[in-house]
Parts: structure tokens; C-alpha cells; sequence
């Protein structure tokens, strides 16, 4: 696999569309972190060095919106690790084939669809960012819960992921209102709003804000936490009361694609031993039997049991009522 693009370079993806469709060439969507695509990508190259991988990483939501536009001249051959809320969009389900990747069946049937268009060996869940040094320096009280976040001396001292551009900022949203119910949830994200300094497209961003010290709150991602954490960063990773809202990540075969054998290969290599390894140093959430959170995730605060730290999400409502929660959303916070 001898390439992988990322977003800077999605423009460079036209020069590759015309090889997608011969064998072992693969071209791959995916909403994955830059930090933890390079890594899979080295080893699968080393896995299956026959196969030529185009990478487009693009955050969730325009990952969809692109999928959509060329529904009438598919590019992609393969969906990997994608909102789970976002794939099962009748529009992209219509786009996917039916597939069960070697070693998928050992998921629970929560983590992969009934009709083997998707599977999900990994998520991602959401944190608070909180930079401790500049909590400190203003003499601000660690926030605990979204209720803490609405008070006064927070004002343009939290950053956000906006819902319609970022799965990260929608995984927010969702777990407040599910976890809460419309109105009171509506009248959460209300309460705090007026602090905002400013929603942000990407989810990791507001997390890398925090830790560079330009805001105290970066409502955002715990692998970003825990890896921003790991590399000495003067950050606490804040699981708010209530349950911190997660996604599973899912991965699936498009229909369209011309090159279906090295698709599979590829699909199957994301269940192989040798993936699962992976995903233990990257993510909080790894839905494979047996894998438990890495020493240094525990360390930088992850508890050994995530179950007691995540919101109870109902991803079926989740995926049906996105559409309107994003507008409105949009229609009360949009800036």
C-alpha cells in the first residue's frame, strides 16, 4: 500500500480515480484520525503489499455529503471507520453490499447490521479537554458536567465541534438530548452556548486547542485527550456526569466498486489479530471480545470499565432523527 491521502491532499484523489478500479488498487473513505491511519496503513501494507491504497480522510460530515454527491458515479471501493450514525443513512446503506468479513462474526450483533452491510470493530467516545494550567491561571473550578459549563466564567473559555460538519460535535449533542430529553437537552446546550468561543468542523481540534493553551474546555474526543495526555500536555480528560456520548465506527463494501476481491482483503485485514493489536494503542472503545484498555489510556484516566462512563445511546433514533437535530441545531447555535 504504497500511499495515503489525507485531507490537505483530497484534491489529489482525481489523479487517482482513473487506477481506483483496477486490481490492487483500493480507493478508501474514511473518517479515521490522521494520526492512527498512517499506522494501519503501514501495516496492512505489510500484510497485503500487492494492493495500491488511496486514502481520503474526511471528517464525518463531509465525508457524507461527498458520498451522497457522487451517489450517481461512485468512487469509493470501501467505507472504513465511519459513523455508525451516518452509515446507516438509508441513502448509504442503499449504496453497500452485503458482506461479512472473516472474524466480524465474533461481534456482538449490536456492532455490526443484520444484514451484513456494516460492522464495527471500534468507536470513539467524547471528553472534556481541560487544560489544567490554564484552569488554574484564571481560577476556574474543574468542570465535571455539562451544568458546570454554564457558568459565567467560562465565557469564550470552551470550543465545540459543530454537529453538522463533525461526528464528534453530533455524538455531543445526541448523548445530551437522549440522555436528558429534547426539551431539557435543547435547554442544556442553551445554557451553555453563550460561553462558546466558537464551534469548530473538526472534532479533534477543539481538544488540540485546549492543550496548546488557547482555550480552558475543548469539547472533544478522548483519544485526542489521552494521546495529547501521553505526550506531556498539561490536560485532564473530564467524562461529564450523566454519560459522555460515543460512536462505533463502522466499515463496509460499496456495491459500485470494480475491484471487490482486494475490497474484501482489506475489509477482512481490519478483523485480522493483527488490527485488533492496533486499535488497543489508539482507542477507548474496541468492540472485539477481549480487548481491554491499554496501561497508558488507564493512566491518562480512562476507566478500566467504560461501560460506567458512557451515555445509554440508541443509535437507531439517533441515525433517524439526525437530519433534525442537525437543523436544529443549526437554526438555534449556528454562527
Amino acid at each position: 500500500m504504497k500511499n495515503w491521502l489525507s485531507t490537505a491532499a483530497a484534491a489529489a484523489l482525481t489523479l487517482t480515480i482513473a487506477s481506483a478500479a483496477s486490481a490492487g488498487s483500493l480507493t478508501v473513505y474514511t473518517a479515521l484520525e490522521e494520526e492512527e491511519i498512517a499506522d494501519y496503513v503501514a501495516a496492512a501494507s505489510a500484510a497485503m503489499p500487492d494492493i495500491e491504497l488511496n486514502v481520503l480522510r474526511l471528517s464525518t460530515g463531509k465525508l457524507g455529503a461527498r458520498l451522497i454527491a457522487e451517489s450517481g458515479n461512485p468512487q469509493a471501493d470501501v467505507i472504513w471507520g465511519w459513523a455508525v450514525t451516518a452509515m446507516m443513512d438509508p441513502q448509504i446503506l442503499a449504496m453497500l453490499e452485503s458482506y461479512e468479513a472473516a472474524g466480524s462474526d465474533v461481534l456482538d450483533s449490536a456492532f455490526r447490521d443484520a444484514d451484513g452491510r456494516w460492522f464495527a470493530p471500534t468507536g470513539y467516545m467524547g471528553a472534556f479537554c481541560v487544560n489544567t494550567d490554564r484552569l488554574a491561571r484564571k481560577g476556574l473550578p474543574m468542570p465535571t458536567s455539562w451544568k458546570d459549563l454554564e457558568n459565567p466564567a467560562f465565557e469564550g473559555e470552551i470550543e465545540m465541534p459543530d454537529p453538522n460538519s463533525s461526528g464528534t460535535g453530533y455524538l455531543h449533542v445526541n448523548a445530551v438530548l437522549q440522555s436528558l430529553g429534547e426539551d431539557a437537552g435543547w435547554a442544556q446546550l442553551a445554557a451553555v452556548d453563550p460561553n462558546m468561543a466558537q464551534y469548530t468542523s473538526s472534532g479533534s481540534k477543539p481538544c488540540k486547542d485546549a492543550r496548546a493553551g488557547e482555550y480552558t474546555v475543548g469539547i472533544s474526543l478522548a483519544f485526542t485527550a489521552l494521546k495529547s495526555i501521553e505526550a506531556g500536555y498539561p490536560l485532564a480528560m473530564v467524562f461529564p456526569e450523566g454519560g459522555v456520548g460515543y460512536e462505533l465506527e463502522a466499515s463496509g463494501l460499496m456495491a459500485s466498486s470494480k475491484n471487490k476481491d482486494d475490497a474484501k482483503r482489506f475489509l477482512d485485514w481490519t478483523m485480522s489479530s493483527e488490527a485488533v493489536a492496533l486499535y488497543g494503542s489508539f482507542k477507548a472503545l474496541v468492540t472485539v471480545p477481549g480487548v481491554g484498555a491499554s496501561e497508558a489510556s488507564i493512566k491518562a484516566g480512562l476507566p478500566s470499565d467504560i461501560s460506567t462512563v458512557l451515555a445509554d445511546v440508541d443509535f437507531a433514533a439517533s441515525a433517524a432523527g439526525q437530519t433534525a437535530t442537525k437543523a436544529t441545531w443549526k437554526d438555534k447555535f449556528g454562527r
